[in-house]
């Protein structure tokens, strides 16, 4: 569709990145599955390919052509840093409950709440810190519960490692899905960050690539479509609103991870969950405020 003005309500921006979150989260426990069959790298490699199947009909649909330079650049470099993130993160998942890594990797909002402003020029507001401090701390809360009941092993030791260094690769991430939202349609940066994604995992598949039975591919499939769908709905999100508004969402995650963690993986849920889960929603809630009244947009959609 051509470029047009779009009128939107403030909060949907909001609305649309928590969406896009709670379905990463679903990927995340169907991936999580997938990886303790065939491993995080062959996880990864085959969900890149279902998703480029799902996604390429779509972006021809939506009347897409090749990117230019810049957007094609970025595309490539996003997708690099996804494949590094991605495979860590599950190669952490299997070694560590999914509530606890995703817990872990809360640190990531926080890194890109200033990464915004360093790399985009954004203005930090007190509303802006105030929001990802409260979501840090609820994270604190229910992970001290949680890590504090057992000790840790050196499998878990290097799982945590493994979670941290996705994080930082995130923050990143974060950053650069602004900037690809403001140069693509969210069909766009959905297909080429997970064909790029393979591209650079493909470069090991001789050594390390493994084909998933039947029910695996399933999983995996699944996920791919659950990976494209929030990559299509961060990216809308992200094209409307500044980075530091919607960081704080980031941490609605916990919430998702703790219910399917419940419901794939008889992790309970805790005191310490509940009162986490109240600091990340106050905190979303000052975010939500932050959004300015009701304007128009351009939009490639």
């Amino acid at each position: 569709m051509p470029p047009g003005q779009y009128r939107h309500h403030p909060v949907m921006p909001f609305l649309v990145a928590a969406s896009g979150i709670a379905l990463f989260s679903v990927m995340d426990a169907v991936m999580k599955t997938a990886s303790l069959a065939v491993g995080a790298y062959n996880a990864m490699l085959f969900r890149s390919a279902f998703g480029v199947l799902f996604m390429l009909p779509l972006w021809r649909l939506s009347g897409g052509r090749w990117p230019q330079g810049p957007a094609l650049r970025l595309h490539a470099l996003r997708g690099a840093i996804s494949a590094g993130l991605a495979t860590s993160f599950f190669w952490g998942l299997i070694r560590l409950p999914l509530a606890e890594a995703i817990a872990l990797s809360f640190i990531a909002p926080l890194i890109a709440l200033y990464l915004a402003a360093a790399m985009l020029g954004e203005k930090i507001s007190r509303n802006a810190v105030i929001a990802s401090l409260l979501g840090f701390a609820g994270v604190l809360v229910i992970g001290a519960g949680r890590l504090g009941r057992e000790a840790l092993s050196e499998d878990a030791m290097w799982g945590i490692a493994a979670v941290l260094l996705s994080a930082v690769l995130y923050a990143f991430n974060l950053i650069f899905q602004r900037q690809q939202a403001q140069l693509a349609s969210p069909q766009e940066v959905a297909l080429f960050q997970m064909g790029f994604a393979g591209l650079f995992l493909v470069l090991a598949a001789p050594w390390l690539a493994v084909p998933p039975n039947l029910p695996t591919l399933g999983w995996i499939a699944t996920g791919a479509a659950l990976a494209a769908v929030s990559l299509m709905l961060l990216s809308w999100a992200y094209g409307r609103a500044e980075a530091q508004v919607l960081l704080p969402i980031e941490y609605t995650a916990f919430v998702w991870a703790a219910l399917f963690g419940w419901l794939f993986f008889a992790e309970a849920v805790t005191l310490e969950t509940m009162a986490g889960v109240a600091l990340i929603v106050i905190g979303c809630w000052i975010a939500a405020r932050r959004s300015v009244p009701s304007h128009t947009e351009q939009t490639t959609l």
